[in-house]
């Protein structure tokens, strides 16, 4: 299993994991799923490049509630073991651990359901937390659902500490939340 950058060379892979009904996306799901291949059909090379934006150049991000904030600095890595695997997603606000109320943490990432329980979203998790030590900051923050054992274990596993329950803002689905902190340390883990 290894990291690669999003590329038009990799996106069918991409594609059939999203029209079997997985989606980056775990508060909009099959919707977010359904705009994203109509982004694809129109347009591949767009839709590939909007995935590595650390610069925030992209358009705003819209909420579920159809209000709209502004794209933080980020880029996704696709997981891939000679297929696709799932992703994962850094975002951050330059020199300052911070966060707005409209983003729950700092990485995501999803594992499409038939490549679960191989250690990938450990190992992703962990390759990431490498690449985001280099942005500087003391912590990065990941939030889960209290009830997903499986993410819990996988946070945990990279020096997750719990920090707090919390329920999301309404505009991301008013869930009960889990919120853990990886401390980090310029040029890897401060684990």
């Amino acid at each position: 299993m290894r990291l690669v950058w999003p590329s038009r060379d990799h996106l069918p892979g991409y594609v059939a994991a999203l029209e079997r009904g997985w989606s980056p996306d775990n508060v909009r799901g099959a919707e977010a799923a359904h705009e994203q291949l109509t982004a694809i059909a129109a347009d591949p090379e767009r839709f590939v490049s909007s995935l590595i934006d650390p610069e925030a150049k992209g358009a705003p991000i819209v909420l579920t509630d159809g209000t709209t904030v502004a794209r933080l600095p980020g880029y996704q890595k696709w997981i891939w073991d000679g297929e696709f695997c799932g992703t994962v997603g850094v975002r951050w606000q330059p020199g300052t651990e911070a966060l707005p109320p409209t983003c729950l943490g700092h990485i995501g990432y999803s594992v499409v359901p038939w490549k679960r329980r191989r250690g990938y979203a450990t190992a992703a998790l962990r390759e990431a937390l490498r690449d985001f030590a280099g942005k500087g900051l003391r912590y990065a923050e990941i939030t889960t659902a209290p009830d997903n054992i499986a993410s819990r274990k996988v946070i945990e596993a990279n020096g997750g500490e719990l920090v707090e329950e919390f329920t999301r803002p309404a505009s991301l689905g008013g869930a009960r939340e889990l919120r853990y902190r990886v401390r980090l340390q310029q040029g890897g883990l401060g684990v």
